[in-house]
């Protein structure tokens, strides 16, 4: 990346703006699964494309810089960058991890991980104070998920990082939520980010990829052996939707950022809605750790209706949004995280953590706010009519 330019210039003008061979304006991408060797003693840059593959290179190499990380690795899912970044961990390590993560992970930690002997313990990651209590000698790595999922709790990065190394320990960041144009882990201190690529940085619902960067070059190497020999790598084609999704990543950000303030303000005002869970609000509790460390709120949102009733009916009578696991797309997405993303977190452990059975998450996409405003009112009129109807009876 230049540093002469701005992120939003460089998601374009980078080292991959054109092939160097013919000029496309366009990663090529190589299907090759293995590679001609000229020479029975030295080998070439690529032998087998599990360990390496020049179009999935080029996205490894463009999530790098802009994380401002020394290398990148994509997978075939976030889950498997996930899990393949807890392989760095060995028996009777311990973790401690944000208490609301992202349920595949929770599922990973809490019931791959202990299999292998490597303990947890779940923490508000808000409370720097919690964290200290929850440390073990054999510490290892603290988790962190900012803004969290569902709950959208913020942690704060540098801090946390700064405690782990106080104690030898890692810190890994999920920055799925915000990516590298909202926040950047690695210079607050994080060593190895995180990534759902399914998600805001390919944009379109039409991938699944998971990618992870690395701060120090000898953590790097440690990574890529594993990637290597666990596998779970990306196929070219999904390289290159992601590779092709970034370049729209500011755009699309910016828009749907915007959207979710206004829509976050809509809700909350709402009599019909409980609670909404967003660090754009200005009551939000870590409203300003939240704007120390990115530059802005991000595009999700969750929302706890009055009750369940309330959160059918108004699930039925939506129009615009898809109903539907993920997020982090063009189309606006409402999300359920007790049967989709958090279907994996027993109903206690949801319950403990504040994800209610009314609870919605929504991911806000390109369309016009006010539209998605009308089509909200609509439907929280029509809980109101039904009620009404019902008192009548």
């Amino acid at each position: 990346m230049s540093d002469q330019y701005t992120f939003q210039t460089n998601l374009l003008h980078n080292k991959y703006k054109l092939d160097p061979a013919t000029g496309a304006v366009s990663v090529p991408i190589q299907h090759a699964s293995t590679f001609h060797q000229a020479d029975i003693d030295t080998f070439g840059k690529y032998d087998y494309a599990r360990s390496g593959n020049p179009t999935r290179e080029a996205l490894e190499e463009v999530i790098a810089e802009l994380e401002e990380g020394c290398r990148g690795f994509a997978f075939s899912s976030g889950m498997a960058a996930i899990s393949t970044a807890f392989l760095l961990l060995s028996k009777d390590d311990h973790v401690v991890i944000s208490e609301d993560v992202y349920g595949g992970t929770f599922r990973m930690v809490s019931q791959v991980l202990t299999r292998f002997g490597i303990s947890h313990t779940f923490v508000d990651m808000t409370d720097i104070e919690a964290i200290k209590q929850a440390i073990q000698p054999n510490t290892k790595l603290f988790y962190v998920e900012t803004p969290s999922n569902p709950l959208l709790k913020v942690t704060d990065i540098k801090a946390v990082s700064d405690l782990a190394k106080e104690h030898g320990a890692l810190t890994f960041v999920d920055n799925t939520f915000l990516t590298p144009a909202i926040q950047k882990p690695l210079t607050l201190g994080a060593d190895i980010v995180l990534h759902s690529a399914t998600k805001f940085l390919s944009g379109h619902s039409d991938v699944v990829a998971g990618l992870a960067v690395v701060k120090d070059p000898a953590l790097a190497e440690r990574l890529y052996f594993l990637q290597n020999s666990f596998g779970a790598v990306l196929g070219v084609q999904d390289a290159w939707l992601v590779l092709r999704g970034l370049k729209t990543l500011h755009v699309r950000l910016e828009h749907s950022v915007k959207a979710a303030e206004k829509l976050a303000n809509f809700f909350k005002e709402h009599p019909l809605v409980n609670k909404v869970y967003y660090p754009g609000l200005t009551d939000h509790p870590q409203y300003d750790i939240q704007f120390s460390q990115a530059s802005s709120a991000g595009a999700v949102l969750s929302f706890d209706l009055k009750n369940e009733a309330v959160f059918r009916t108004f699930v039925e009578n939506v129009k615009i949004p898809v109903f539907a696991v993920s997020l982090g797309a063009v189309e606006s997405i409402l999300s359920y995280p007790a049967k989709m993303s958090h279907a994996a977190m027993p109903e206690e452990e949801r319950a403990q953590r504040g994800i209610t059975n009314s609870l919605l998450r929504l991911s806000v996409g390109l369309e016009n706010p006010d539209d998605l405003i009308k089509d909200f009112s609509n439907a929280l009129d029509k809980v109101k009519q039904i009620n009404l109807n019902f008192d009548r009876g």
